[in-house]
């Protein structure tokens, strides 16, 4: 607990979050290299993917892909308008075939251009992947 009597999770150190933006860095510049487009961390909605750096003592660094804003928002609506989970529309199934395969696309080229790379805990992070360093 903190002195004010919450339980929140501790912050990164600034070291550590100096390591952490210096490997954002990289992980940007080499999914750059393939043609993907990567997206500010700062711009929200632009479809690419999105490498952020996330200030919790036990995170690092995230990278996810974003659909377009529109893409995004036709699938929110869905979801709203409630789904019987034994039969999810086909739009749906879509979106979250997208999401996957952009995942293990983002995993497969990290881990190939020499970081240490698994998938992010899903509660948590959804379908991003945990960037743990550069073995190279």
């Amino acid at each position: 607990m903190s002195d004010n009597d919450f339980d929140l999770p501790p912050k990164a150190t600034p070291d550590v979050m100096r390591q952490r933006t210096e490997l954002a860095g990289k992980a940007r510049h080499a999914l750059t290299q393939t043609g993907l487009p990567v997206c500010r961390e700062d711009v929200s909605g632009e479809p690419g993917v999105t490498v952020r750096v996330d200030p919790l003592a036990d995170g690092g660094v995230l990278a996810e892909w974003a659909t377009p804003e529109e893409f995004t928002s036709e699938i929110v609506k869905i979801l709203a308008s409630g789904v019987d989970p034994s039969n999810l529309p086909q739009r749906l199934r879509h979106y979250e075939n997208v999401q996957t395969c952009m995942r293990e696309t983002i995993l497969k080229i990290l881990a190939s251009a020499g970081f240490d790379v698994e998938r992010a805990d899903a509660h948590s992070y959804g379908k991003a992947v945990h960037v743990r360093g550069f073995d190279l």
